[in-house]
């Protein structure tokens, strides 16, 4: 079963493009549960104004089906970031 990771960023954020660009670098499907990574662009018309007012000064923000996670750093990489991803998901999901 695939769990979907949303990134919730804006376009023109050097934090945001940072983590997405990251993210992309990582085996998601390798992550226990595996991930399909979905990136909302907050700024987008068809985003609901409830979200976009919810995380728009917070970006970026990870979420994992729809629960926020807590706030990766942004000095984590490569393997760093994929055991973090790994240890925040499984709690999340209750695998832990």
């Amino acid at each position: 079963m695939r769990h979907v990771l949303t990134l919730y960023s804006r376009k023109g954020c050097c934090l945001c493009e940072g983590l997405e660009q990251r993210l992309q670098s990582l085996d998601l499907m390798a992550v226990q549960p595996p991930l399909i990574l979905e990136v909302v662009d907050i700024d987008a018309p068809e985003v609901d104004p409830g979200l976009k007012a919810r995380y728009d000064l917070e970006v970026p923000v990870l979420a994992l089906n729809n629960t926020p996670l807590p706030r990766v750093s942004p000095r984590l990489v490569g393997e760093g970031l994929f055991s973090w991803l790994q240890r925040v998901c499984a709690s999340a999901s209750g695998s832990v």
